[in-house]
């Protein structure tokens, strides 16, 4: 059964398009023909969901599937969770807008360490229990969707969540999530039982089911019985670029951008980094793949932007030939290219060639190291000459703000190395400075290093006291450093982080407690306080209070220092290799100087781990090996372009790597050139309703936008830095406000049949968006913003009081509401209309007030009777006297001179005295003053 979703959405939920399901792509597949129906649900609110990109392609791959369908549901934000348990309703997909109990299969993504208390969110706002053992005991056992998680931190360690979930998909899942699709199908067909159709789901590769395995003593993970393997393999896909083209949203996203991916995985070997031992071997995408994708996805979805996605897209060969191809054929559409966080030792013309335009965006570099020993032991491959030359590359093209990462905390760290990233801004200000520019402005992140499994620095421990120290250190380098902004990482975030990371089966009751004490969307800093407390005291009332101590202050380090006078000498030969012409670093006498590497590992690393029972392709005693080289701050290169590292990935099992080499790069057409000629303008009514009275005013801006790209309409562009399409909307209409009266002028660059254009914009335009009528406008003419002097609404109203008429008042997008017996509707708006005056202190934008007459700003007031219009009337047909259908016309100009609806609710409470609710609104037309 669908849930009323438009009781829920009112007034006092923001963005409430976020959960309509309507966006362009929306598949809305027939429930009744489905005979698996998936949920993927995205444990962020949707503005982080619906843009990220493995959430798009699992879903339109699922969607391909016969007789599989696939739904989506994201966190909601406080406010709806809040009105979710108020109403006693159950958090529901978005498309069907049905319960998430009544799907066969929840998929999660846990792609952080601590996005499983909203997991946990979700499931309780479901109404499903939130561990396996308590489904399994459930009196609707049978009628329970399975709960399954995938992603970088599912695939890592899953032993902290192992309790919450059914089975875990490890690695890639777009060959594994149909295959598990089959089975499902089949364990319906034969009514197979919740543990039968697990253990039939066991023995695809790539599946874990965590309650066929227990946890030994020391933390380590075996079978519990013959039929499921000892180690689960982690499963590796092809990427597919036609999949990346999918869902649109209405609400600006975090990533408002065509995505698509041209290489998975990395193979730099950088110690520090998961994801490049996760997702081995690399694999690229075939550039004609990439351009049809990219070219075909733009038309399709309208977007003005897209990005080339990576771990890192310097190493696609081919980069400079495909986003060239790319930027050529696209070289009309005003379209810019975004990259992800590249190498800088690769960045040079031809990447910034593809990059530039008339909308140059920023660039992102992460040297993660303040001193070339510290990125020999992290293995990053980067000199400070190759930093040199890709910044000076960059400055040189025209960038005057660049991104730098650095991280602090790694092995092997002193002082000097945390200093060196200052000295490296410095540094790298001073060699890159240009006479007559502005100077180069930075905006540094410093993460908190937190030892991820998998890699050769997974039994290395950091120290939450040592960050704070560190970064007193940091900021009091930069006190007074111009043209640098840094933003730290909160301790206690990695502190959290690297707590549940690498944990095990433990954990669970402790991620559970948090949540229950209020932990959740616990990455936002504005939840941070909380979400801190309450991970606290959750740790507090377990008995592993010594293994949060060890977080705090450090257990063991794989470095040691030397002896004094050699610190000394390293210090002076540092000083030298790392800035050749720095003056002398702020260094006091007591500071802590550089260490040196044990020559020896020791035998803790020899332990069980939780985590090995995943077979991720990597083998354990490579990563000791590795870690012996990062104690003698020797260097691996990459295996995509020299030697095998030896590392256990290529095979059988994972494949190999597939380089793509580079390419011709074809010749530079030229950037785009804002067509700004107009050589017609049209003039558009249009309607705003149901669902989409719902889009927000800036969303519809963009909507239209889109509309225009996707039609292909020859529409005129502004000029200056950042053109945008000459397309003007009369006046904001207000959230949750229907309309059949709004108006947007669009000017064109060459005339076109106005029967043409109006079918091809309502073509492309929402249903509920319709086109009422285009008429053609002088180029000389005033907008039609200019021009607006009034705008008519038509308002359902109410008086409270003790009769209640709830069930005769099913109105879209309003609350139920108590009606009084008593209302004298037609003397009220009687005496509206004679009275001269009805004052109200208003306040502007600027914090001014100003005593303004309403009365002169209502040009008509009536009483609708008989005439109700259909969509504002109450589904009965009943009249009350309670409550009445209002008409009025009254001021809105674009100097502020407004009359809105809740302004003759005022004036009705002040000649009624009674309190007055205004139930619903709709505008029907706006009135332009032409003489």
């Amino acid at each position: 059964m669908a849930v009323k979703v438009e009781e829920l959405l009112t007034a006092d939920i923001n963005q409430p398009a976020r959960y309509l399901g309507n966006e362009l792509g929306a598949a809305h597949k027939p429930w009744d023909a489905a005979s698996v129906r998936w949920v993927l649900t995205y444990p962020e609110v949707y503005e982080v969901g619906a843009s990220n990109l493995g959430h798009i392609i699992l879903y339109n791959i699922l969607n391909a599937g016969p007789r599989q369908l696939c739904d989506r549901a994201y966190l909601p934000a406080p406010d709806l969770a809040a009105k979710l348990r108020s109403t006693k309703t159950p958090l529901f997909a978005v498309e069907s807008r049905r319960s998430l109990t009544e799907f066969d299969i929840l998929g999660f993504s846990l792609s952080y360490e601590l996005g499983a208390t909203n997991i946990l969110e979700m499931l309780d706002l479901a109404g499903i229990p939130l561990t396996w053992q308590e489904r399994a005991t459930h009196r609707q056992n049978g009628q329970m969707p399975l709960i399954f998680a995938g992603g970088q931190t599912a695939t890592s360690n899953p032993e902290p969540y192992a309790d919450f979930f059914d089975f875990i998909a490890l690695g890639d899942g777009e060959e594994l999530l149909p295959e598990i699709g089959l089975i499902l199908a089949e364990g319906k067909t034969n009514n197979l039982s919740r543990e039968a159709l697990l253990l039939d789901l066991a023995q695809i590769p790539g599946v874990y089911v965590p309650q066929f395995y227990d946890m030994a003593a020391d933390g380590s993970v075996h079978p519990n019985r013959p039929q499921v393997p000892e180690r689960i393999l982690r499963r590796v896909a092809t990427p597919i670029p036609a999949y990346s083209i999918g869902l649109v949203p209405y609400v600006q996203t975090v990533h408002d951008r065509l995505t698509v991916e041209i290489r998975r995985g990395c193979t730099r070997g950088c110690r520090f980094c998961q994801p490049g031992m996760l997702t081995r071997p690399a694999r690229d995408v075939e550039p004609q793949q990439v351009v049809e994708a990219i070219e075909q996805g733009m038309q399709a979805t309208g977007q003005s932007e897209f990005s080339l996605l990576s771990l890192s897209c310097s190493d696609y060969l081919a980069l400079p030939a495909v986003g060239m191809e790319i930027k050529n054929r696209l070289k009309d559409k005003n379209i810019s290219l975004s990259l992800p966080s590249q190498r800088v030792d690769r960045f040079d013309d031809n990447i910034a060639d593809i990059l530039g335009g008339t909308r140059q965006g920023g660039l992102t570099f992460a040297p993660e190291a303040g001193t070339q020993r510290m990125r020999d032991i992290v293995n990053k491959g980067l000199t400070n000459e190759e930093l040199l030359r890709g910044v000076k590359t960059a400055v040189d093209r025209g960038w005057d703000k660049i991104k730098l990462y650095f991280m602090i905390g790694l092995p092997g760290e002193t002082d000097f190395d945390v200093l060196g990233i200052a000295e490296t801004v410095r540094w790298l200000h001073r060699e890159c400075r240009v006479d007559g520019r502005r100077g180069l402005n930075f905006n540094l992140t410093i993460s908190n290093f937190t030892p991820k499994p998998h890699t050769p620095f997974q039994w290395h421990s950091v120290s939450t006291a040592e960050f704070s120290r560190k970064q007193k250190l940091l900021k009091e380098e930069f006190r007074g450093m111009r043209g640098v902004k840094v933003n730290y990482t909160d301790v206690r975030i990695s502190a959290m982080e690297d707590f549940v990371g690498r944990g095990d089966r433990r954990l669970a009751a402790v991620v559970r407690r948090a949540w229950e004490l209020g932990a959740g969307m616990d990455a936002w800093w504005e939840s941070l306080d909380r979400a801190y407390k309450a991970w606290t005291q959750a740790i507090d009332e377990s008995d592993l209070t010594w293994k949060y101590r060890q977080v705090e202050t450090g257990e063991w380090n794989l470095f040691e220092k030397e002896e004094e006078k050699e610190e000394e000498k390293e210090e002076g030969r540092r000083k030298k290799e790392d800035f050749p012409n720095s003056p002398h670093l702020p260094l006091s006498p007591s500071s802590t100087l550089p260490l040196s590497p044990s020559p020896t590992l020791p035998l803790s690393l020899d332990r069980a781990l939780p985590w090995d029972h995943l077979d991720t392709g990597i083998d354990k005693n490579w990563l000791k090996i590795d870690l012996q080289k990062a104690l003698e701050a020797a260097t691996v290169p990459d295996c995509s372009f020299e030697g095998c590292s030896r590392c256990g990935v290529c095979g059988t099992d994972f494949g190999h790597n597939v380089v793509v080499d580079s390419l011709p790069i074809p010749e530079f057409a030229g950037e785009f050139v804002p067509n700004t000629e107009r050589k017609q303008r049209l003039r558009v009514w249009f309607g705003k309703v149901g669902d989409m009275a719902l889009v927000g005013h800036l969303d519809l801006i963009r909507l239209f936008d889109r509309v225009v790209r996707r039609a292909d309409l020859p529409i005129s562009f502004t000029g200056g830095f950042h053109p945008n399409p000459r397309i003007s909307l009369a006046n904001a209409l207000p959230l949750g406000v229907t309309s059949t009266g709004e108006i947007a002028d669009f000017e064109l660059t060459e005339p076109i049949d106005i029967d043409s254009f109006r079918e091809k914009l309502a073509a492309k335009l929402p249903e509920n968006i319709p086109i009422y009528k285009v008429e053609p406008i002088d180029l000389k003419a005033p907008s039609a913003s200019q021009l607006l002097e009034a705008a008519e609404y038509v308002i359902a109203v109410a008086v409270g009081g003790s009769l209640t008429e709830n069930c005769e008042l099913e109105l879209e997008n309003s609350a139920p509401v108590s009606v009084a017996p008593d209302a004298n509707w037609e003397a009220w708006v009687k005496t509206i209309v004679e009275t001269e005056a009805f004052w109200r202190v208003h306040t502007t934008k600027s914090g001014k007030t100003q005593d303004v007459n309403l009365r002169d700003r209502l040009h008509k007031l009536e009483l609708v009777e008989d005439s109700k219009p259909e969509s504002i009337a109450s589904a009965s047909g009943n009249k009350s006297e309670g409550r009445a259908v209002l008409r009025f016309t009254g001021s809105c100009r674009s100097d502020g001179n407004l009359l809105k609806p809740e302004h003759i609710v005022f004036m009705l409470e002040q000649v009624s005295q009674q309190e007055i609710q205004l139930l619903q609104v709709q505008r029907s037309q706006l009135i332009l003053g032409y003489g």
